[in-house]
């Protein structure tokens, strides 16, 4: 879905279902030295979320790094199962990824919620991971904030209601773009018919809504300020000073939360939640200084 020239797409069988992923073609990109640390790359959630979200970073790290991309399941071209996942197995899928795509520890590359989920992960796995560089991690239930007092989420918990408000206003091209605009993006202008395109193509995937759903619900929501403080792998962050939901002075509190661990904190000017999209260029030039330091 969407790949870039010189990736290819391949599927693996874990315990929730089939995930799909992204890597480079071993047919244009000589492999990378034997001692490389992989790169995970995973993206957040919302509507049409997929692996997507990284394929302008990426392919900068292809030639001198392992570089995998999966879909989550119930996103982009991973299965969908037709009920909800849970935190719990997402928290799974995610330790199960690592063992299973990474010959050695990764430093894994994730936004927003499933960055907050994978600071639980390295949590209970230490020695699974070299280092995280996490895009404005969010359990957006952090330091206390209730997720459920929105209108959408109260919108989503009626039956039949949210179906049709997902189907109608979501997985649509105009709401794709609209979703964009109003929680990625800081300017509009940098929203190409291509990003559009991706994220609609995950969007309307059968049983596509019952992940957007869950996510919109609030019911993979928690705190992670707690556990942030218990995170023992070297972590850079980056967050963009127009990020929705997730304000930069939130990244501030849980970065002050964990110093020692917390090497990093870059907030880019006029960028929204997803400078990985946004301003691709300079979420690469950032990745490569974290990995010097990450990896040192």
């Amino acid at each position: 879905m969407f790949i870039p020239p010189g990736f290819v797409q391949r599927s693996l069988v874990l315990d929730q279902g089939t995930v799909a992923y992204v890597e480079a073609d071993p047919n244009v990109w000589p492999g990378p030295p034997p001692e490389a640390v992989p790169l995970l790359f995973v993206h957040g959630f919302g509507g049409g979320s997929s692996s997507y979200e990284w394929s302008k970073v990426y392919p900068a790290f292809a030639a001198e790094h392992p570089v995998l991309a999966p879909d989550l399941i119930g996103w982009g071209r991973s299965d969908h199962p037709d009920r909800p996942c849970t935190t719990a197995d997402y928290l799974a899928l995610l330790s199960q990824l690592i063992d299973r795509l990474c010959p050695a520890p990764p430093v894994v590359v994730a936004s927003s919620l499933s960055a907050a989920m994978m600071v639980r992960v390295a949590i209970d796995h230490p020695n699974r991971l070299r280092g995280l560089i996490l895009v404005a991690p969010a359990g957006l239930a952090d330091f206390g904030q209730d997720p459920s007092g929105s209108v959408i989420n109260q919108i989503v918990q009626l039956p039949v209601v949210d179906q049709l408000l997902y189907r109608g206003a979501i997985a649509t091209s105009e709401g794709i773009r609209l979703f964009l605009a109003q929680r990625q993006f800081a300017d509009p202008s940098k929203i190409a018919d291509e990003m559009v395109a991706a994220y609609l193509a995950s969007a309307q995937q059968p049983n596509a809504d019952v992940a957007a759903l869950a996510f919109v619900r609030g019911d993979l929501s928690f705190d992670l300020a707690p556990y942030l403080s218990q995170l023992t792998t070297p972590a850079a962050l980056i967050w963009g000073e127009m990020a929705q939901l997730t304000p930069v002075e939130t990244g501030r509190r849980l970065v002050a939360l964990n110093p020692t661990a917390i090497r990093r904190f870059d907030v880019l000017p006029g960028v929204g939640l997803t400078p990985q999209l946004e301003q691709p260029g300079v979420t690469i030039g950032l990745i490569q200084q974290y990995l010097s330091d990450l990896t040192s």
